[in-house]
């Protein structure tokens, strides 16, 4: 996704004080029993009105400050068009909201000049045909202004003194924009700077609306030419690092961007007191405490991936606009286990490769890969788990992984037969086990099949007989060795040198654990019994 360049930061900050608009105002009743008639501007009617003001003096505009609606009889202007052609220009350098004139005592029909200067400007022109007290429009639309301008001001408020309550418990980032999603009644997103997604709250639907065109709809609130979207700048310590957005919010423009400054307020004000709650080592703030947005946008996408429960076809839009190339494009399923879980991410951004990877659970780390279809996915994915390995701390760290996908349908099964081979392996022995880089489910072979089954009561019921006589003994070393034993193919050599044990102690163990379960571990049948019940009695522990 391509940034765009960056303005806002030195554009004048859009007022907030609440505002009617001129179609707004000319739907009052008092006004419509003035009978009123838009001569000029017609398509200009929505622009805000801030204020009413009553002006007569053809120089009027050195007493406005923009957004004004302008009163007027038109009574020093009657019998000189030069006089009437620069109030209007007047009024139109003061970025007056529109002009009202009554008809009656000095026009009896709308002055044509006067209309052509306000549609040259495309200045709004209104004509009310019947006399209507000026005071009266002037109380009806301050006492409406003063109104919304305390409403936004109470909600303002309101939001602030809840969202910090939810800081204050310790409560998650997207605790805090549900909230705010709930006051906006509508889709709330965070970005970052290249207008990533990294969070999103609100109705799913709507939200998944708001996705699916994200690229381009993002661009239009980022230049304030979309309906109803208010942004709300993200910074730290004097640097930017993402904007929030209400998308499509429906209510008063002040209010929203009043409830968007609150919620932008508090998502900063969150990042420095608590931090990402997933590093150690990072202070709160730290451009490192950053990352863990993207994180949990990957977090949230993966699980609902694995999981199933949301159709993979409804999560493309959330894919594409977190940054995963989606479009023409070979998905590689993997699942890492590792005792350090932000070590695959980080060697994910150390090779460029392109993709996602979040922590599941435990030591579990799903990553998705994104390749182009000319890349070599498997060397890229071997490349990736040698170079994983090859870490301080990590020659057992496993890598799981299915076979690439060319249709994102297929990425949740993928992702599920990933997470079933890295699972499988996880708890045998890994220096008794000759695992390659990456392993596959053809890898697994046995272990896989009993992994399957091991919630089946029989298989269950067959563990529990065939061990009986370990698990219920005092020696609490004999089932390591059986395990050993068997997962190196009955090698007692090595068996012995990977319990440090002389091979006569190895021998009066196995001689221990063959009395104990009533077996010859000579026989291969009797040995492959003993071998599928431990199988699964380590997969139902697992």
């Amino acid at each position: 996704m391509t940034t765009t360049p960056e303005t806002s930061a030195q554009q004048p900050r859009e007022p907030w004080e609440p505002a009617l608009s001129v179609r707004q105002v000319l739907g009052l009743e008092r006004v419509r029993a003035g009978q009123p008639e838009v001569v000029a501007g017609a398509h200009r009617l929505d622009r805000p009105v801030r204020w009413v003001h009553v002006a007569e003096a053809a120089d009027v505009g050195v007493m406005l400050s923009g957004g004004e609606m302008v009163l007027t009889t038109g009574v020093l202007l009657a019998g000189d068009e030069d006089r009437q052609s620069e109030y209007i220009r007047s009024l139109d350098r003061a970025e007056a909201a529109a002009v009202v004139l009554g008809l009656g005592r000095a026009f009896p029909a709308p002055p044509e000049v006067m209309r052509r200067a306000a549609e040259r400007c495309g200045l709004p022109m209104v004509v009310l045909h019947r006399p209507f007290p000026f005071a009266e429009l002037t109380e009806e639309v301050q006492s409406r202004l003063l109104r919304r301008k305390f409403a936004a001001v109470s909600l303002s408020e309101a939001v602030r003194t809840e969202l910090t309550g939810l800081i204050t418990a310790g409560a998650p980032v997207q605790r805090l924009l549900d909230e705010v999603a709930r006051h906006a009644g509508c889709p709330v997103v965070v970005t970052n700077l290249a207008h990533r997604v990294l969070a999103t709250a609100g109705e799913r639907a709507a939200v998944d609306d708001v996705l699916r065109d994200w690229e381009r709809i993002a661009r239009q609130a980022g230049a304030g030419t979309a309906d109803g979207w208010i942004r709300a700048e993200l910074s730290c310590r004097g640097e930017r690092w993402g904007r929030l957005l209400l998308c499509g919010y429906g209510g008063d423009r002040a209010a929203g961007r009043l409830l968007a400054d609150r919620a932008a307020e508090a998502l900063v004000l969150h990042r420095m007191l608590v931090g990402d709650g997933t590093r150690t080592g990072a202070s709160p703030g730290s451009r490192d405490s950053w990352d863990s947005w993207e994180e949990q946008s990957a977090l949230s996408l993966l699980t609902d991936l694995v999981s199933g429960a949301v159709p993979a076809r409804q999560l493309l839009p959330r894919a594409r606009a977190a940054g995963l190339p989606v479009n023409r494009r070979v998905f590689v399923p993997l699942v890492v286990r590792d005792r350090e879980p932000s070590r695959p991410a980080r060697v994910l951004r150390r090779l460029g490769l392109p993709g996602i990877a979040a922590r599941l659970a435990g030591d579990r780390v799903a990553v998705l890969l994104s390749l182009a279809p000319d890349q070599d996915a498997r060397a890229l994915t071997a490349h990736f788990a040698t170079r994983l390995r090859a870490e301080p701390d990590a020659p057992h760290t496993v890598v799981a992984a299915a076979d690439a996908r060319a249709d994102w349908a297929d990425v949740p099964a993928g992702l599920r037969e990933a997470q079933h081979v890295a699972d499988a392996v996880a708890d045998s022995p890994a220096a008794a086990l000759d695992l390659p880089p990456v392993v596959r489910l053809r890898d697994i072979h046995l272990r896989g099949l009993v992994r399957l089954l091991r919630d089946d009561p029989h298989v269950q019921s067959f563990a529990e007989r065939e061990l009986d006589g370990l698990l219920r003994g005092p020696d609490a070393d004999l089932l390591p060795v059986l395990r050993t034993y068997l997962a190196t193919g009955r090698n007692k050599s090595r068996t012995a040198q990977l319990h440090h044990v002389s091979r006569p102690a190895l021998y009066r163990r196995l001689e221990a654990i063959q009395g104990r379960l009533g077996v010859d571990l000579d026989d291969f049948e009797q040995a492959a019994s003993v071998h599928i019940a431990l199988l699964a009695h380590d997969a139902q522990q697992g």
